[in-house]
Order: structure tokens, then sequence, then C-alpha cells
């Protein structure tokens, strides 16, 4: 004969194992490389997914082509796997693909004349944001004229609604 509460002891058990198992999945890490796109061996492969990460998606632009699923990163991803096959370091791969698309391509350009730019936008925008504030405060601190005195027919309109002119209770 079965115990009476056994099956659902059973059922809250998978359920708690299911949302385990999905937990895992969201939090663990996301690659998108297909195990088609895999080397075999397990030293070029590790060159590659550490050359991956620091190339750009130029689809997603704050991915790197090892966690992007767009079709580009995966071109990417088997044009860099094909050149580690043919015996480029990963310099060679690197610099084979930034000649191709540029420094954009790359998660941490350079310093060179041609990404000051890009490097200093970070301080401009906070030199800028920083200059906001200070303009806004400073106008906020500049006193204001005090009123000018109430005509006497102002005056007079006032005691007519019952109010004292003066301002005093």
């Amino acid at each position: 004969m079965r115990e009476r509460g056994g099956g659902f002891r059973r059922r809250a058990g998978r359920r708690r194992l299911l949302a385990l198992a999905l937990l895992a999945g969201l939090v663990g890490p996301a690659f998108a490389v297909d195990p088609g796109e895999k080397l075999a061996d397990p030293a070029l492969e590790s060159r590659a997914r550490s050359i991956a990460a620091e190339l750009r998606c130029l689809v997603c632009q704050n991915q790197s082509i090892d966690d992007s699923d767009a079709p580009l990163a995966k071109d990417l991803r088997i044009l860099l796997r094909e050149r580690l096959r043919q015996g480029a370091n990963d310099e060679e791969v690197k610099a084979y693909i930034v000649a191709r698309y540029g420094d954009f391509v790359l998660l941490r350009p350079p310093v060179k004349p041609q990404t000051l730019l890009l490097w200093g936008a970070p301080l401009i925008a906070l030199g800028a944001g920083g200059f906001a504030l200070w303009r806004a405060f400073r106008r906020r601190g500049t006193s204001t004229p005090a009123p000018s005195p109430l005509s006497e027919a102002e005056k007079a309109r006032l005691r007519a609604l019952g109010l004292d002119p003066s301002g005093q209770s």
C-alpha cells in the first residue's frame, strides 16, 4: 500500500530540481559558440575563446563575439578558428581581424591618435556634466531682487478684500 503524501513530496522535489536546473541555466555563462564551431584541440579552442572574448560583436556592440548569437559574430568566430588552424599566433589573428574591421572590433582598443576621442569621451562627458552642475548651482545661488512695494491702488484693493496690505496678521 502507498503512503498518503508520498506522491506530493516527489512532485515537490521534482519541481525544486527543475527550478534549480532552470536557475543554473540562467545564471551560468551563456556562450554562443555552437558545438560545430569548436576546435578538436583543447589548447587551440582555449586560445580561440580567449581571443573571441577580446573582440566586439559588430552587431550587438556591447558583447564579445564569444557571447553573441548574431550571424556576423558566428562568422568572426569561424574566421578566428580558421586562422588558428592555419598556425597563426594570437596577435596575428587579432591583427588580421582588425585589418578587416578596424580598431572598433577590439573591446579594448589601443590608445593612439585615431582613438583618442574614444578614450577621452568619458572624461569629456564627465567634465561637461560637472560644468553644467556648477552653472546650475551658481545660478540658483544668486539672490533675486526684492519685490517692488505695493501701489496705493493695490493696497486699496487688498483692504476691500478684507486683507491687511502691510502683510502682517
